[in-house]
């Protein structure tokens, strides 16, 4: 994830986390890359590509495995959730956002969405890396 987050520098990358959710939280096994279709803002905007999505989906339907998260890239900017970031994000999803700054990796910070209604859905901090 951070390799693909500073090779794409200066873009906004993004891609999905395979794996399993139990109850103590998200086991991430794999990493794939997806196609970011907003090149008109793609240095700081994300649209995860639909058909993407749906490939890497199918192909891991009787695998055991499912789609747990969707990471994306922050160039020159904080890994902390954009007000899009949250009216994009699912429920039950892990979202790390890595921050690159001049090309390398400077942080990374991984989000829940919580149901709080009143809000509208907030993120949660799960975890913090430097």
């Amino acid at each position: 994830m951070q390799d693909i987050a500073s090779q794409g520098y200066p873009d906004e990358v993004c891609g999905l986390l395979i794996g399993h959710t139990s109850t103590k939280g998200w086991l991430v096994e794999e990493v794939r890359q997806v196609e970011n279709l907003n090149k008109e803002r793609a240095a700081d905007r994300f649209q995860l590509d639909p058909a993407g999505y749906q490939a890497i989906d199918a192909s891991l339907r009787g695998s055991g495995k499912e789609i747990i998260g969707v990471f994306h890239s922050h160039p020159d900017c904080p890994a902390q959730p954009s007000p899009t970031d949250l009216s994009n994000a699912w429920e039950g999803f892990v979202y790390p956002i890595v921050s690159v700054v001049q090309g390398e990796v400077a942080e990374v910070h991984c989000w829940v969405l919580t149901d709080d209604v009143s809000a509208g859905g907030v993120f949660q901090k799960l975890l913090h890396h430097t």
